[in-house]
């Protein structure tokens, strides 16, 4: 089953039992909220799951784009990625979660085909304030589900602050053979679908107090459903990337985890540009930057001529369309050359931190007087510092210029 059919057969299944279809909101929040990027399907909505009543009522699906930073150091395994789809559905003071629960083991063995042998779930044990979720636990039980208590775990927020509340998440195995141990005791068990509760809000001072209404908030992870659904290994081999798999190792030969890497780091690039955001050096305009040059580190490892110039125009406007940006025609050509503008910029970073930190003032150990006049004065993060100092760059070369 391809993700295009996934994404149907989910919205419509919700679509039949009263839920009205969002529109997925970009990655960046309204002007003035603290976080940078969108990071989970409930962020657009926290003002309706706090009480303001929704336009399009009480029961709402979705899929919604994400970014979360948090995530950079772990991409290159199998399940993780930068920017990646959530399918989403809310209960705004509706229905509670052993309705979504049902609603969701359903859809999964009926409506997706997912053996229900392959399934586990997890459930909140209870801690100190709030008593274990047992209405979650006896309906697993009566599905015929394997579940198992947690805490930390099964505990949900967006933030130290702001709403949360107790999570049942639904786990399928991937393994080669039959399904053993438990989610937390074998790491072959996919979380794929996380149904929370939301019913408190954390305050300042770590106490719990109600919601106006007892909401239910879940997400599915589109790429890793798709991933397990079409029995591959890692989401780097579903069908989303297969103009990745057949286009990138011509251009680039790459190792598997540096391919992950770098496919990663572009998509995601291409999808924070689409969005609006330009290279800085602040705030999401960092971000954008930062992919771009941790996946040039990667790229020039093994061959410093390599270049952005020479990315195939398929890969970018597939992303575009999957992502729904694909509204303006040049903005394929415009993303293409905002990341060779990039490229070039970090070239001459490389070659100026080159030449500055071969000044015999700085062949010694360096202090953070050092590293604050490299990074105020010449511009050189740290970071970069550091990796130039243990050769982590080859000469690049020079400059290059976008393939026409």
């Amino acid at each position: 089953m391809d993700t295009e059919r996934i994404v149907r057969t989910f919205v419509e299944y919700y679509e039949e039992r009263g839920h009205r279809r969002i529109n997925g909101s970009t990655l960046l929040p309204e002007p003035g909220d603290p976080v940078l990027f969108t990071s989970a399907g409930m962020h657009p909505l926290t003002p309706y799951l706090e009480g303001r009543p929704h336009p399009l009522g009480r029961r709402l699906v979705n899929v919604q784009r994400c970014l979360r930073t948090t995530d950079l150091d772990e991409v290159g395994d199998g399940t993780h990625l930068t920017v990646f789809e959530m399918l989403g559905t809310w209960s705004l003071g509706d229905y509670e979660g052993s309705r979504s629960l049902d609603w969701a083991h359903r859809l999964l063995t009926e409506g997706l085909g997912v053996d229900p042998g392959l399934l586990h779930a997890t459930v909140f044990g209870g801690d100190e304030q709030v008593g274990p979720d047992t209405e979650s636990r006896r309906l697993w039980q009566e599905r015929g589900v394997p579940v198992e208590p947690t805490v930390d775990d099964n505990w949900w927020s967006n933030g130290p602050v702001g709403p949360c509340g107790p999570d049942s998440e639904i786990f399928l195995w991937s393994g080669g053979t039959p399904p053993r141990s438990t989610p937390t005791g074998d790491d072959r068990w996919v979380e794929v679908w996380n149904h929370v509760m939301m019913r408190h809000r954390r305050l300042d001072d770590g106490r719990l107090v109600p919601l106006p209404q007892r909401n239910v908030d879940t997400g599915l992870g589109l790429e890793r459903l798709a991933t397990l659904l079409q029995g591959k290994s890692s989401v780097f081999e579903c069908d989303l990337f297969e103009p990745w798999r057949r286009l990138l190792p011509v251009l680039w030969p790459l190792d598997e985890p540096s391919f992950r890497v770098v496919c990663d780091h572009l998509r995601s690039a291409v999808v924070v540009v689409g969005d609006g955001v330009r290279p800085s050096n602040t705030g999401q305009g960092y971000v954008l930057r930062r992919l771009v040059r941790r996946l040039l580190t990667v790229l020039w490892r093994d061959d410093p001529s390599r270049g952005l110039g020479d990315l195939p125009e398929e890969l970018v406007t597939h992303t575009l369309d999957h992502f729904r940006q694909d509204g303006d025609p040049g903005l394929s050509g415009l993303v293409r050359r905002l990341l060779v503008d990039e490229e070039r910029r970090f070239r001459r970073l490389l070659e100026r931190g080159r030449n500055v930190l071969a000044r015999p003032r700085f062949r010694g150990p360096l202090g953070e007087e050092d590293f604050h006049y490299l990074h105020d004065t010449h511009g050189l993060p740290r970071e970069l510092v550091t990796s130039l100092r243990k050769g982590g760059f080859p000469d690049t070369g020079g400059v290059r210029t976008l393939r026409s």
